[in-house]
């Protein structure tokens, strides 16, 4: 009777929550802002910078900050482009169809000059929606957001965010989970910027908290590793690393819809 007692009790004990992180101690520093009317984020490449929205894409001069480029494209098309990055010489974006059910993702690539839109690589379904890709160690990255809510397609939610490691024909060779550590930050939501830094470490921000996750591969599990959090005045959104400067992070305010030059330390 007493064992029974105690698996019943065991049964019915409520489930604690994993304990979030601390609040960020280290801060990236805002040293230039761009008149980028931006919404889902921002790029940088060797001299231009870029604003990310849904489906509008614009160049602007790094130095001046005058507007070099623009392209719209088909809201029913492209209705969530969430952010983009420079990789040899072409502008490499993620789209989704968010807040649309089922999540459909696709790469779509423009010349980075012209913004010409150039192809689009199909991702499929079934993994979540695509916020950010990167190129890193002669592998493409890419991150599956999925949502408690609106733009979530049970039974997944914040929780299934998942980060992919793809060869160079998109096929999917590794996948990695998010701690608890960084899923109890960005719930409900998910992440919805990254990127590879000149450390080896990669950057995650997640949808409205103005902080960084440094996070690493692990040694073994399925697990990414959560290193440190980094405050910076971007609220989250999709963020780019400029590879001429290590340690300058561009992203934006969705306050002004500006796009920020942040300078951030690397770590060792």
């Amino acid at each position: 009777m007493i064992l029974y007692l105690l698996a019943a009790v065991a049964v019915q004990a409520p489930e604690v929550p994993a304990p979030a992180a601390a609040a960020p101690i280290r801060r990236a520093q805002t040293v230039r802002r761009y008149a980028g009317a931006a919404t889902q984020g921002a790029a940088v490449g060797p001299n231009d910078v870029y604003s990310v929205s849904n489906f509008r894409l614009i160049r602007f001069d790094k130095k001046t900050g005058e507007k070099r480029s623009e392209w719209s494209g088909d809201k029913a098309r492209f209705p969530h482009i969430n952010s983009c990055a420079v990789i040899n010489e072409e502008l490499v974006c993620a789209s989704s169809n968010f807040p649309a059910t089922p999540q459909v993702s696709t790469v779509e690539v423009f010349d980075s000059m012209s913004l010409a839109h150039k192809r689009s690589i199909a991702l499929g379904l079934g993994t979540g929606s695509v916020t950010w890709i990167d190129r890193h160690g002669g592998f493409w990255w890419a991150m599956f957001a999925n949502y408690d809510g609106r733009g979530g397609e049970a039974p997944r939610d914040h929780r299934h965010t998942t980060l992919v490691k793809f060869d160079d024909q998109w096929r999917r060779l590794e996948a990695w989970g998010l701690p608890s550590t960084v899923l109890g930050r960005i719930a409900p939501m998910s992440i919805s910027g990254g990127g590879w830094g000149a450390d080896g470490k990669l950057y995650l921000s997640g949808h409205d908290l103005p902080e960084l996750y440094v996070m690493q591969l692990p040694k073994g599990g399925g697990v990414l590793d959560h290193l440190d959090t980094v405050g910076m005045e971007a609220e989250g959104q999709a963020i780019d690393w400029d590879e001429r400067q290590p340690g300058m992070l561009y992203g934006i305010t969705r306050r002004t819809r500006e796009i920020l030059a942040m300078r951030l330390p690397l770590t060792r």
